[in-house]
């Protein structure tokens, strides 16, 4: 499963699709970073990098999963011994592109966007926004990946929805519901963010395995 994994991965990396997700995110961290926010505002700065990147991550992880054709993965299913190593191969690999993504969102922010350093907690906090950007970023690149939706139109149209859709539930006093980004933001310009991370992170963490769930139930149906 991890020699799939790796594999997949390096297919991704030689199709040059990569590229396309590493731009994006460079081009966006340079508008989105473009001047150093004055001190007192590292938890804003730092969670709405984590915000602006997962659509990003989420197409990466979408990109990954769709490299390989499905006839390789169906071969690949057969020498790593069943669907459910498959399947758990690409949410891997798609889950180490998507780090990797956030892990460069993160570096720049710390050492371009903002002018004071965090502290400890902060510092803490944050990692574990990214973290969770990147489980989001991949739950939602599989539900809309070829295996599940066919259409290269549709599915690029279900993914922005889908992040649109969470900005907009997460605004309201059913947050719960989705992975609360709009809490995120809230509870760091509150100054409340490393007090209401395990709240929010706990919600965040339940959506993504949800979804990732979701996922591996609908492949093993194709």
């Amino acid at each position: 499963m991890i020699a799939l994994a790796v594999f997949r991965l390096a297919a991704y990396i030689r199709s040059h699709r990569v590229h396309q997700a590493l731009l994006l995110t460079v081009a966006m961290l340079a508008i989105v970073h473009g001047n150093r926010a004055p001190r007192g505002e590292e938890a804003s700065v730092l969670t709405d990098g984590a915000i602006l990147v997962l659509p990003v991550l989420a197409w990466a992880a979408r990109s990954l999963l769709d490299t390989e054709p499905d006839r390789q993965r169906e071969m690949s299913a057969v020498q790593v011994g069943g669907r459910g190593k498959e399947v758990a191969a690409g949410l891997l690999a798609a889950f180490a592109a998507t780090a990797v993504l956030s892990a460069l969102a993160m570096a720049w922010a710390l050492l371009l966007g903002i002018t004071g350093a965090p502290s400890p907690g902060l510092l803490t906090a944050s990692f574990l926004l990214y973290a969770l950007s990147a489980l989001t970023g991949t739950a939602l690149g599989a539900l809309t990946s070829r295996v599940v939706l066919p259409s290269p139109a549709f599915s690029i149209m279900a993914l922005l929805l889908g992040f649109l859709a969470m900005l907009l539930i997460s605004g309201t006093s059913l947050y719960w519901l989705t992975v609360p980004l709009i809490s995120w933001m809230k509870a760091a310009n509150a100054g409340e963010l490393v007090a209401r991370l395990p709240a929010l992170g706990s919600i965040s963490l339940a959506w993504c395995l949800i979804g990732l769930g979701t996922y591996v139930w609908l492949r093993r149906r194709t």
